[in-house]
């Protein structure tokens, strides 16, 4: 697991500091798009069921709920015309990086639940997934994303924390671009 963290700070460092231009222009978009602040701070679940903050770029009005993302198609789109093109390109998941460096996240792992999903939490906590850091991507995003129920994310982030080893971590890194560009389950 060493060679895991070590490899996720450089390359979240590389990205940051490769991707700064890009970062700041999204940035700017946001500002000149609707009013609020760039970053969007969330609660999650991380390690061990301990709540953390997650970054991300604010892809919708200020002010809107926060709930679960099937909650959220139930009603009136709150999300931005910035933010639409965010979310299809999954750019605005790139603040984690910062999640990544500071050990709070890893590049890839299971998908840090919101904290009032209680009931995926209770099951990722009896499968042993929260054990594991949580991830930007991991297995239950590059089959399937937002699309799985709930049990079904279980299965997959159980079946990856049982079966990881270092180049699985690549596997889904690669997985992930093209899950991204087909944009694939996306919500």
């Amino acid at each position: 697991m060493i060679a895991k963290r070590i490899t996720d700070f450089i390359l979240a460092l590389s990205a940051l500091l490769a991707g700064s231009v890009v970062l700041i222009a999204i940035a700017v978009a946001i500002k000149l798009d609707s009013r609020g602040p760039i970053i969007f701070k969330q609660k999650r679940v991380g390690k061990d069921g301990q709540l953390f903050e997650i970054y991300k770029f604010r892809t919708m009005a200020t002010g809107t709920p926060d709930l679960p993302t099937d909650q959220m198609l139930l009603l009136p789109s709150p999300i931005t015309r910035v933010g639409k093109f965010l979310r299809k390109t999954s750019l605005d998941e790139l603040p984690q990086l910062v999640n990544v460096l500071v050990g709070q996240m890893s590049l890839v792992g299971p998908r840090p639940a919101l904290y009032n999903q209680t009931d995926l939490t209770t099951k990722r906590e009896v499968s042993g997934v929260l054990e594991f850091p949580p991830g930007i991507t991991g297995w239950a995003q590059v089959n399937g994303r937002d699309e799985l129920a709930d049990d079904v994310k279980v299965a997959a982030d159980q079946w990856y924390c049982e079966n990881w080893n270092y180049w699985l971590d690549w596997r889904i890194i690669a997985l992930t671009f093209k899950a991204v560009f087909s944009k694939r389950g996306a919500y």
